[in-house]
């Protein structure tokens, strides 16, 4: 078994108190607007599928 703790996962600063969970029906629940958590993922991650299809057009 697992023990849980209640200590906070290390997170990006401008994340600070994101807050994501799945209710009983499925649907994902957050304490963050989705276009804010949209824009961050944006601006920090680098979009692996749309590198390759720009190296399979050269």
């Amino acid at each position: 078994m697992s023990k849980k703790t209640d200590k906070k996962p290390d997170m990006h600063e401008e994340l600070d108190g994101f807050n994501i969970k799945i209710n009983s029906f499925g649907e994902i629940q957050s304490n963050f607007e989705i276009d804010k958590l949209n824009k961050f993922l944006d601006d920090k991650v680098e979009d692996k599928k749309l590198n390759n299809s720009v190296d399979e057009e050269e």
